[in-house]
């Protein structure tokens, strides 16, 4: 007999207490328990724990289907060696490189096939060993790429070396992947951590956020032609719902930003942000979410550049130290007071509260930064043993200067988010 088989749901409050729970179980017999007899939804979710319109929203992207709002994104180069290919200091990505080409292409041309552990191996880099592809270095390929939140470092863009850097990524910044262009970045599918977003305009990592994608506002062509990226049937679908012909696709795309930054909106749809690509309302006052989609994007795009924020930078006396004595790095954030450690020498005070409530992920920005200066021991013997060159001393009045304009960055930010959620009600 070939009977299907149902599935049925029941669930206590999480308000219960373990104790609470055991002893309804006790005093419930399985027959009276009202069970909910359940079915998958189209994506095969079997629980719905979502019950908003999420699906009545614009589509932001979806393959194989015409009627989103943009027509391609992309994951992040995924590089399965980065401690190899990306580095603070140009010129020691450039010995690390320059070593593991060397030691790559003798082992292929003795057709030595023992995986030599001095080099970091992976099946795609196995495979095109076997198809006898050799790498030729070229200093051109050093770029900079976004590889965590506010944190740029040097990247060796080459195909060989990296096993997820693919013409997606080509079609968004070129051949040399140095055209102008602005990516939306957001986290991926199954993420852990809450949604993320932040804005780029150069090459991006997987894990710059997490499983990270990318909608960019244009795409490139073989012959270097720029392409919108946003579909007319979303121009068409905005102007016909707001009823105006002024609305223009860059408009869509800091709408876009904006409402992605809504605290409601991230918070309603939160489990579906974590199933499936981000879907658009039609938010009341198209104008105020587009401009405050466009004032956050500045920040985002130029927290380089932007206004430094006035700190307190206090440099504390190293007693019976020699002259050369490098200072230990910390780079620890007391959470109470604000104040960050940077080295036994140094510390920022007077960042204000609310700029690490400015967080991607787990970590305020301004944590994100902290997080990656520290000095730590790489994994990799070799790099460990012939490469380990970075110092924090080194990059301390980088960090400074990074920690200063950052801290205008999330103080500006959370000025706009915080306007959002006293924006009420919000769709139309």
């Amino acid at each position: 007999m070939n009977k299907k088989a149902k599935i049925q749901y029941f669930a206590l409050t999480d308000e219960m207490l373990k104790r609470e729970k055991l002893d309804w179980f006790i005093d419930n017999k399985l027959k009276d328990i009202p069970f909910e007899t359940i079915h998958p939804d189209k994506n095969n979710n079997w629980i719905n724990l979502t019950d908003n319109d999420f699906e009545e929203l614009l589509p932001l992207q979806e393959k194989n289907n015409k009627q989103t709002v943009f027509v391609f994104s992309s994951l992040g180069v995924s590089t399965n060696r980065d401690a190899w290919v990306y580095d603070f200091d140009e010129k020691n990505l450039i010995n690390k490189v320059q070593f593991f080409i060397k030691t790559y292409n003798e082992l292929l041309e003795n057709k030595d096939y023992s995986w030599n552990t001095e080099i970091k191996w992976s099946r795609d880099l196995k495979k095109k060993f076997n198809q006898n592809k050799d790498i030729v270095f070229q200093i051109n390929k050093i770029i900079q790429a976004n590889y965590r939140p506010f944190t740029k470092i040097n990247f060796y863009s080459e195909k060989l070396l990296n096993d997820i850097l693919t013409q997606n990524h080509f079609d968004i910044f070129g051949e040399n992947l140095d055209k102008e262009n602005i990516g939306i970045c957001f986290s991926g599918k199954s993420s852990s951590k809450g949604f993320q977003i932040i804005a780029v305009n150069s090459i991006w990592g997987l894990d710059f956020l997490e499983k990270t994608n990318l909608v960019p506002l244009f795409r490139y062509d073989k012959s270097g032609n720029r392409i919108e990226n946003i579909t007319d049937w979303g121009l068409e679908k905005f102007t016909e719902h707001y009823k105006t012909d002024k609305i223009t696709k860059k408009d869509i795309f800091h709408y876009t930003y904006g409402v992605l930054h809504n605290p409601a909106y991230r918070k309603k749809y939160e489990l579906n942000l974590k199933r499936e690509f981000p879907r658009l309302p039609f938010y009341k006052n198209f104008e105020k979410w587009v401009n405050w989609g466009k004032k956050l994007m500045g920040l985002h795009i130029n927290y380089e550049t932007v206004d430094n924020y006035e700190l307190k930078i206090t440099n504390y006396e190293l007693k019976n130290k020699k002259e050369d004595y490098i200072p230990k790095a910390k780079l620890k954030r007391d959470k109470e007071t604000g104040e960050i450690t940077l080295d036994e020498q140094t510390s920022i005070l007077g960042i204000p509260e609310i700029a690490f409530d400015y967080k991607l992920g787990n970590r305020s920005a301004i944590d994100w930064i902290l997080d990656q200066y520290k000095e730590k021991k790489p994994r990799d013997k070799t790099i460990a043993e012939k490469f380990n060159t970075y110092k924090f001393a080194d990059y301390k009045d980088t960090v400074i200067d990074l920690i200063e304009r950052v801290t205008t960055v999330s103080v500006k930010t959370m000025e706009i988010v915080n306007q959002m959620e006293a924006e009420e009600p919000h769709k139309d």
